[in-house]
């Protein structure tokens, strides 16, 4: 269905890096590298906005493209193009050199800024988030301020018989940024006597 709109953006967008295409949203995302800067679905070509052009677009009439997940509407950043754009392809190409500048600021923007919740972190859940909430410890800061040994101490006192030592590896590996299984046995031993 959405092959000829497709295989023509792809087409228009050869003059950017490393361009594919990926099936998502229901669609196919169009990228330059791992960088995803349009759409195409329903038979159209949608361009990728954020703050710097996403009033331009609304202005000029363009629609978000809207789907639903878990049966609500989610509206993306994804604008659909004007069938008449088609008649100019150059205008499509500066667009949408816009909005592959678009997405690549907001990705490394979202890159700085890191995980909000503490179940976004490495090796955590939201039973841990809550568990950590009832230990006193509500944010990502606080958890990287108390630090892998203080959270987990904090969490003896609060839930006695639930946590294992298995938890300070996840913790560990959540305040350091990495999997808890690649936590060296020299760092677990020297966490191992500090808790005794």
């Amino acid at each position: 269905m959405d092959k000829p709109v497709l295989k023509e953006s792809l087409r228009l967008f050869n003059c950017f890096e490393n361009i594919k295409s990926r099936s998502m949203f229901g669609g196919f995302g169009i990228f330059s590298g791992e960088t995803m800067f349009a759409l195409v679905v329903n038979d159209k070509l949608h361009l990728r906005a954020n703050a710097d052009n996403e009033e331009e677009y609304k202005k000029a009439g363009l629609e978000p493209y809207v789907y639903k997940k878990r049966g609500f509407p989610v509206v993306t950043k994804q604008y659909a193009i004007p069938e008449e754009w088609w008649n100019e392809p150059q205008r499509i190409v500066s667009k949408a050199e816009r909005a592959l500048e678009a997405a690549k600021q907001d990705k490394e923007t979202k890159s700085k800024s890191g995980p909000n919740r503490i179940k976004d972190l490495p090796n955590l859940r939201l039973a841990n988030e809550r568990m950590l909430k009832k230990a006193g410890i509500s944010t990502v800061e606080e958890l990287y301020e108390a630090g892998s040994l203080n959270a987990y101490r904090a969490l003896q006192e609060t839930h006695k018989d639930t946590v294992n030592i298995e938890l300070l590896w996840a913790l560990e590996g959540a305040v350091s940024g990495t999997h808890w299984s690649v936590i060296p046995q020299q760092r677990r031993t020297e966490l191992l006597s500090q808790l005794n």
